[in-house]
């Protein structure tokens, strides 16, 4: 009689409170992403604005693909988002590598020679010599 009487209660009482920790959870990475996202954009922001002779060594695409479903349909959906990189080394052999458009990437050569803008973590362009 005690065992059919306390897994009920702890049920309800135990199910909501996971439930809770999981929403909290999740508003709190969302909170501390946006926080990171500021601090870096004001970070970049106090930074000079550099414009050095760089090489570009190399590029890369980053594709990530997502299943959905259809809320009960038949069959799946799918999306993809593609992040494209870039890697340049400066004269004293230090390398940086950035985040740039689909666009600018496709203009972009391994090998290029040429003056590299940044401010901090920001790509600003390159111009090739």
């Amino acid at each position: 009689m005690f065992l059919n009487n306390t897994l009920p209660n702890l049920m309800f009482t135990l199910i909501p409170v996971l439930v809770f920790c999981g929403f909290a959870f999740v508003i709190t990475m969302f909170i501390v992403m946006g926080v990171k996202g500021i601090i870096r954009w004001q970070s970049n922001n106090k930074q000079p604005i550099l414009i050095v002779p760089a090489n570009l060594v190399s590029k890369r695409i980053n594709v990530s693909r997502r299943m959905h479903n259809n809320a009960g349909r038949v069959g799946h959906s799918s999306s993809s988002s593609t992040d494209y990189y870039i890697t340049f080394e400066v004269e004293s052999g230090s390398r940086m590598e950035f985040e740039i458009t689909g666009q600018e990437y496709g203009l972009l050569v391994e090998k290029d020679h040429g003056d590299l803008k940044f401010q901090g973590t920001r790509y600003l362009g390159f111009e090739r010599n």
